[in-house]
């Protein structure tokens, strides 16, 4: 139930295990893979690469949100994972996953009723098909009430990360490395 300045949220954990059989976008060197998790393509969150794993790489990385229920019961919203070969001269593309949050919790209700699961998805990558398997677990929290942030917080908190991005680009270092974005952000 949402009403006014509260929501009813839960805590929502990915941990991302693994890929396999990914497709080798590095022909010389060796691929160096990270993953970008987010929700509806908002909050985008980083994994470390994994510079051993190759086509094969493993994290064991947790990124937390905050959702609202609302998003949990919604059948558009989709966890999103991109997969990325980290390179000097800009990240080249490996392909992606998309899963409905609502298929998550609805799964993770019917197989024992813990709010929780695993799964082992196809990667993606545009019209080409299915080029490798990504491995992640899930974990849906209690419900919780939280204060809805407010439209100029949201607004100020876009407008601010708008203008690092833009500082940052020129120099080797991510927002997500700033303490005041990493905190788990409400998504409604």
């Amino acid at each position: 139930m949402q009403s006014g300045k509260f929501v009813v949220c839960r805590k929502f954990q990915v941990i991302l295990i693994s890929a396999s059989d990914l497709e080798d976008v590095r022909k010389v060197f060796k691929m160096k893979v990270h993953a970008r998790v987010s929700i509806n393509s908002l909050a985008e969150k980083r994994t470390e690469a994994d510079k051993h794993g190759g086509t094969s790489p493993k994290w064991s990385c947790t990124v937390e949100y905050t959702i609202g229920e609302y998003a949990v019961i919604q059948q558009g919203v989709m966890l999103v994972i991109k997969l990325y070969c980290e390179r000097k001269l800009g990240d080249k593309y490996v392909g992606e996953v998309h899963t409905s949050i609502k298929e998550l919790f609805d799964s993770s209700i019917k197989n024992g009723g813990n709010c929780s699961g695993a799964m082992t998805c196809p990667v993606h990558k545009g019209s080409k098909g299915v080029q490798g398997t990504l491995t992640f677990s899930y974990r849906f929290g209690d419900r919780i009430t939280v204060k809805r942030p407010s439209k100029w917080k949201k607004l100020l908190q876009f407008g601010a990360v708008v203008l690092l991005r833009l500082a940052l680009s020129s120099v080797d270092m991510e927002i997500e490395e700033i303490p005041i974005f990493t905190d788990p952000d409400v998504i409604e």
